[in-house]
């Protein structure tokens, strides 16, 4: 469920990112895939509490700026559910990793969890580019503050190493996140993606 909501969202999130009504149907959107990424963590070897300590504060926060359209509270939800997502995704590698068998939901894991840490890494990015506003610079507007979608579209061409983005980082410690990023893309399809083909190749043989 995590996985096909996360994906729906990368179809909905262009049509509701904006002002208004389109923010609120954003915050709105975002607390759903909260609400999901701590269920799967109660699922995981995650403990709840944790999720809940993170999802609960990312929530309010999301409610608050949906009510009043103010962007101000935004790098704080941010910080809270790069946090949570970070933690649901290490939870979901433990989970994977404690099983022996594959069986469909460890192959809907591998998916979710990619997924979890691309949207992590696009928060963080949000968070510093609030700190450091100049961070990241892109083809159209180079000067301008980079959207969700293109920080989140950063993101995902990172951590799969195709390097399609047109927005980059410009900025000394900007280009150290993209880089931790790229290596985590790299470390999962090592560690987590080829020991489940191990296993799967293992259960045919």
């Amino acid at each position: 469920m995590l996985f096909a909501v996360q994906l729906g969202g990368l179809l909905i999130y262009p049509f509701v990112e904006g002002r208004g009504a389109q923010r609120a149907l954003f915050s709105a959107f975002g607390i759903i895939v909260l609400a999901l990424v701590v269920l799967a963590v109660r699922a995981s070897p995650g403990l709840t509490w944790v999720g809940l300590l993170l999802g609960v504060p990312a929530c309010a926060l999301l409610l608050i700026q949906a009510a009043t359209g103010d962007d101000a509270l935004l790098p704080y939800s941010s910080a809270f559910e790069a946090v949570l997502y970070f933690y649901a995704a290490g939870a979901l590698i433990a989970y994977m990793l404690g099983d022996h068998q594959v069986t469909r939901d460890e192959l809907f894991a591998v998916g979710a969890t990619f997924t979890l840490v691309a949207w992590g890494f696009a928060y963080v990015y949000v968070v510093w580019q609030a700190i450091e506003p100049a961070s990241f610079t892109a083809a159209i507007d180079p000067t301008g503050q980079r959207s969700w979608m293109e920080l989140l579209f950063l993101s995902f061409t990172t951590l799969s190493s195709t390097g399609l983005s047109d927005v980059v980082p410009v900025q000394p410690f900007a280009r150290s996140l993209v880089m931790i990023e790229q290596l985590a893309g790299v470390g999962y399809v090592a560690m987590v993606v080829s020991r489940l083909v191990g296993l799967t190749i293992l259960r045919k043989a």
